[in-house]
């Protein structure tokens, strides 16, 4: 069994935002590890590296809308694509991919702080 932390390097230069959200999402969830248990959060580090980089549909740009909701009567927003890679950086869109790939239990969180983007 491998207890030496590894890191994988995702180059986003020139791919789509899933694919490089479903490689990023595979190597933190520890599948591509021999010593795979889907209860054990794996030691494995993702780094995403040229994320501005990406090829972006000017499509997608403007019609993707990301939506939060605050909790309250008419805390619904949304903001396209554009508008939050402008305000947070494109790291923040990685991040929500990756974040949507992961299975949503106990390990999503201990899993997501182990992913980092670089833009």
């Amino acid at each position: 069994m491998n207890t030496l932390p590894s890191t994988y390097i995702i180059d986003a230069k020139g791919k789509a935002i899933g694919r490089i959200a479903s490689e990023a999402a595979m190597a933190l969830m520890g599948k591509k590890s021999p010593s795979y248990r889907r209860n054990i959060a794996s030691d494995v580090s993702v780094t995403i590296v040229n994320a501005s980089k990406a090829k972006i549909d000017e499509r997608k740009m403007k019609e993707k809308e990301y939506k939060t909701y605050s909790g309250y009567p008419g805390g619904l927003k949304s903001e396209p694509l554009e508008a939050l890679a402008k305000r947070r950086g494109y790291g923040e869109i990685f991040t929500l991919a990756v974040y949507g790939m992961l299975p949503s239990n106990r390990l999503r969180p201990i899993r997501m702080k182990k992913l980092t983007v670089t833009e």
